[in-house]
């Protein structure tokens, strides 16, 4: 797969909630693959972005998979930790706010408040049930993710905040983008 098999808004599929994953498949092992060759491959095609993770429903697989970068300061770096069924099971410390983008959202950033820890439950590739703590940028990612796996993405956070939206510059910097320049559609059933 490449980065032209992601999906993106107003694709109603991103607004639905995904399945669990019953028996871990070669099916299902594909598109664990599948995912991690288009998010390299959607990361290749940007000078100023990194794909740091993505979920099933972005590839319009209806099932709660994730896939986090293992290192997302480094570009070249291609390996990746695979959640399947993965869920926050305690979210805690400060809310923060911070920058995010998604790769279905194309072009379109905004600053989400998210908790700064979390506790996540998952099953790997062999069907083990392991458990992660993350704080800082990954527990922003984890809880980014999983959201797409119940059908929300970062700009439900902040619809109703016509100050949390942002564009990136031919430099790659961020700056203020008008609320009446956010497609509205992203919002609608």
């Amino acid at each position: 797969m490449t980065k032209d098999d992601i999906i993106f808004l107003p694709n109603k599929h991103l607004r639905q909630k995904s399945a669990k994953v019953g028996l871990i498949t070669p099916e299902i092992l594909q598109i664990v693959q599948d995912m991690k060759d288009a998010t390299i491959s959607w990361d290749q095609s940007r000078e100023h972005e990194v794909g740091v993770a993505l979920a099933a429903v972005q590839i319009d697989r209806l099932y709660r998979i994730v896939v986090v970068r293992n290192d997302y300061n480094n570009k070249a770096d291609h390996r990746f930790t695979t959640f399947i069924n993965p869920e926050i099971v305690k979210a805690e410390g400060e809310l923060l706010e911070d920058y995010e983008g998604c790769l279905s959202v194309p072009n379109l950033y905004g600053k989400v408040k998210r908790h700064s820890k979390v506790k996540v439950k998952a099953l790997d590739q062999n069907g083990r049930e392991f458990r992660v703590t993350a704080e800082g940028f990954l527990a922003r990612i984890f809880q980014h993710e999983i959201d797409h796996t119940n059908g929300l993405l970062f700009i439900d956070h902040i619809k109703d905040d016509p100050d949390a939206f942002y564009r990136m510059g031919d430099d790659g910097k961020l700056s203020p983008l008008p609320y009446d320049q956010v497609d509205q559609s992203y919002w609608e059933d």
